[in-house]
């Protein structure tokens, strides 16, 4: 998106993010607790920032998963406690740098399950059912964006005909 105008740049960033953030509110009234804090964090890089590394999918769902899974086995096996707390969040960033995963906002995701406690269901959802619909909504919104602006761009320059 680098060679577009910064207001259509930011008019795509907040109408992808809106229809992420409002896909994922739909099915949580089916499916409940689909959405958590960082999934916001989550919705500036992919719609903001959607050619960066950190938007790959393999960093989205698999930062917040790791994280998830890191912070879950610590809180089971340690329980809460500043040490643990700490130690979720910088064994979660360290993994994520090691395994090439890195997603600024699974640092939050660690954080959140170390401050509510969630049971081991927290991982599939909101985790990784969440990531994985943001994810696939980032996918096909800019796909669509992307064919629209081809579209328009062959209109502009179609060829014209001079009369001899």
């Amino acid at each position: 998106m680098q060679h577009y105008p910064l207001w259509l740049k930011a008019l795509v960033s907040t109408l992808g993010a809106t229809a992420a953030i409002a896909t994922l509110a739909a099915l949580q009234q089916w499916q409940h607790i689909l959405l958590m804090a960082p999934f916001g964090a989550t919705a500036v890089i992919l719609f903001a920032l959607p050619d960066s590394p950190l938007a790959s999918a393999k960093n989205v769902i698999g930062g917040h998963g790791l994280s998830a899974l890191v912070a879950l086995l610590l809180l089971h096996l340690f329980g809460q406690s500043t040490a643990v707390v700490a130690l979720a969040v910088g064994l979660s960033i360290g993994l994520m740098v090691l395994l090439h995963l890195t997603h600024p906002p699974a640092g939050a995701t660690a954080l959140l399950v170390m401050l509510t406690a969630p049971d081991w269901w927290f991982l599939f959802n909101p985790v990784l059912a969440g990531a994985s619909v943001m994810t696939l909504v980032a996918w096909v919104y800019h796909h669509r964006h992307q064919l629209s602006l081809n579209w328009l761009r062959r209109r502009r320059a179609a060829p014209t005909i001079k009369a001899e």
